[in-house]
């Protein structure tokens, strides 16, 4: 595994990239002053970017489907966390864009090589999909609507021999 973004996992047998471009920017605007340089004040993080380029070539490694997966994460609008394959978090990122090249193309016009630029912004970490990029699955509702301990009273309750106490 290389890295994972949200539950979508880059390795050699969904999309591998070949190299990853990291570009970080601070905002220090400037006020122009007379007679001197402009005076300039930090006034926080700017725009943080990964760029992941690479080749796939479906015959040989990877999925021909991975890059509809990501562009169906990317549709949803969430921001997935990216975490390397050694375990170390990036923070919270969104996919800002796809780009997708291929050629070398068999008969019925699929391609043989795939080349691809996946383009991610980085949000606030609260934003982050809990559900990883998956579709979590049905909706349970409020699927606990008794009291914490009513497994505690019921396990009593057998071992009583069914019997339950009325008394106040």
């Amino acid at each position: 595994m290389l890295a994972a973004l949200g539950q979508f996992v880059f390795a050699l047998d969904t999309i591998a990239f070949q190299e990853l471009r990291r570009s970080t920017s601070w905002r220090h605007p400037s006020n122009s002053r007379v007679g001197a340089m402009p005076a300039r004040q930090y006034i926080g993080p700017g725009d943080d970017t990964i760029t992941l380029t690479g080749l796939q070539a479906p015959e040989f490694m990877g999925n021909r489907r991975a890059l509809d997966r990501l562009r169906q994460m990317a549709d949803r609008g969430a921001a997935y966390a990216l975490v390397n394959g050694a375990g170390q978090p990036f923070g919270c990122w969104v996919i800002e864009s796809l780009e997708e090249t291929g050629s070398i193309f068999v008969r019925e016009g699929v391609a043989r090589r795939v080349e691809f630029s996946i383009q991610l912004a980085r949000v606030e970490d609260e934003l982050a999909d809990p559900a990883g990029g998956t579709d979590g699955g049905e909706d349970w509702g409020d699927w606990w609507e008794g009291d914490e301990w009513d497994w505690w009273a019921d396990s009593e309750g057998a071992e009583a021999g069914g019997q339950e106490d009325d008394a106040p």
